[in-house]
């Protein structure tokens, strides 16, 4: 299979891209939407690549890049009783939310922010960029990849 890119959206404050750098890499749990829980189980691969995102802070944007590190595997959250994703109508021989590892690549000097991605030429169409799109990861194209990797050098 090709590899695929994608935008991964997180709080700085709950999970940032130097928290990712810190520990090199992380299980991506906790998503509880079924499109994006269909993104990760159904589509992602080792290997893809990921747009790190900061949300609901003061400077919007891509702050570096991961990528896919582990297939997509149970979430481990739905079953920890006094975790805030835990669901208890999960089950464990049929898990409801799957999820993927990521692994730090790089973090950006500048980040590439939402001001600098709607004023650039090739990512119009970017999901992050539409009005009212709130999913937490979505797909990008491979020229929206590298149009943002080479704006964060």
């Amino acid at each position: 299979m090709a590899r695929q890119y994608w935008l991964f959206k997180s709080e700085p404050d709950v999970y940032s891209i130097h928290d990712l750098e810190r520990d090199g890499s992380t299980e991506w749990d906790g998503v509880r939407n079924y499109r994006v829980r269909n993104f990760m189980r159904d589509k992602m691969v080792v290997g893809d690549g990921v747009l790190y995102y900061h949300s609901n802070t003061d400077v919007l944007g891509v702050y570096g890049t991961a990528k896919v590190s582990a297939p997509a595997h149970p979430d481990s959250s739905q079953f920890e009783i006094g975790n805030k994703y835990h669901d208890p109508k999960s089950d464990p021989d049929q898990p409801r939310w799957w999820c993927v590892d990521v692994s730090h690549q790089k973090t950006f000097s500048q980040p590439v922010t939402r001001e600098t991605m709607k004023e650039t030429p090739g990512l119009e169409e970017m999901w992050v960029l539409k009005r009212g799109m709130r999913l937490s990861i979505t797909p990008v194209t491979k020229r929206e990849f590298n149009i943002i990797v080479r704006l964060g050098r």
